[in-house]
C-alpha cells in the first residue's frame, strides 16, 4: 500500500508540476522527486520483501494492509509539510516581504 499510495502522489504531483505554470514557481519539482523517491525506496522494498517471502507476499493479511495505509499516509502529510516549510522559507511570491 505504501508504494501504491506514494505512487500515485508522485504521478499526481508530476502531473500538477508539468501541466502549471505557477505550481513549477511554487517549487512543486522538489515534491515531486521526493514523492517519486519515497516510490523507488518502497519498490526495491517490495521487491527484497518478495524475494523473501515468495509468492506469500501478495497475500498481506488486513492488520498489515492497514499499517501500510497509515505510514502511506503519514509519509505524504510529512512530506506535505516539509514542502510548505520550503515554500515558506523560499517564498517565492513574495507574500512575506516587508517592505
Amino acid at each position: 500500500m505504501t508504494l501504491l499510495i506514494t505512487g500515485f502522489s508522485a504521478v499526481i504531483s508530476t502531473w500538477i508540476w508539468y501541466t502549471n505554470e505557477k505550481a513549477r514557481k511554487l517549487k512543486t519539482g522538489k515534491l515531486c522527486l521526493t514523492f517519486w523517491s519515497a516510490s523507488l525506496m518502497w519498490l526495491v522494498d517490495a521487491v527484497a520483501e518478495y524475494l523473501k517471502v515468495g509468492t506469500a507476499y501478495f497475500q498481506p493479511n488486513v492488520q498489515d494492509m492497514l499499517n501500510d495505509t497509515f505510514l502511506g499516509l503519514s509519509v505524504i502529510a510529512l512530506t506535505l509539510v516539509v514542502w510548505i516549510i520550503v515554500i515558506v522559507i523560499k517564498d517565492p511570491e513574495e507574500i512575506f516581504k516587508f517592505k
